[in-house]
């Protein structure tokens, strides 16, 4: 991944559009850049109901690219 995000929608906007009944992010502020390893919010599925919460962002790592690089 190697583009900028941006997060400027309020907590309350983000959970009437997503319908997500738990809110575990604290007082969310507007984030102008999301980077790669950045905390971000994200709304996720979980057994209580859609959940807004702030995880690290980004996408995992192929298990190719997390081999070593051997000279052989």
């Amino acid at each position: 991944m190697c583009n900028l995000y941006r997060v400027l929608s309020n907590q309350e906007a983000i959970r009437a559009i997503t319908s997500a009944m738990i809110d575990s992010t604290g007082n969310m502020e507007p984030l102008q850049e999301v980077w790669p390893d950045y905390m971000a919010p994200i709304v996720r599925n979980t057994p209580a109901g859609r959940e807004l919460a702030n995880v690290r962002w980004g996408l995992p790592s192929s298990s190719q690219g997390l081999e070593p690089e051997t000279s052989e």
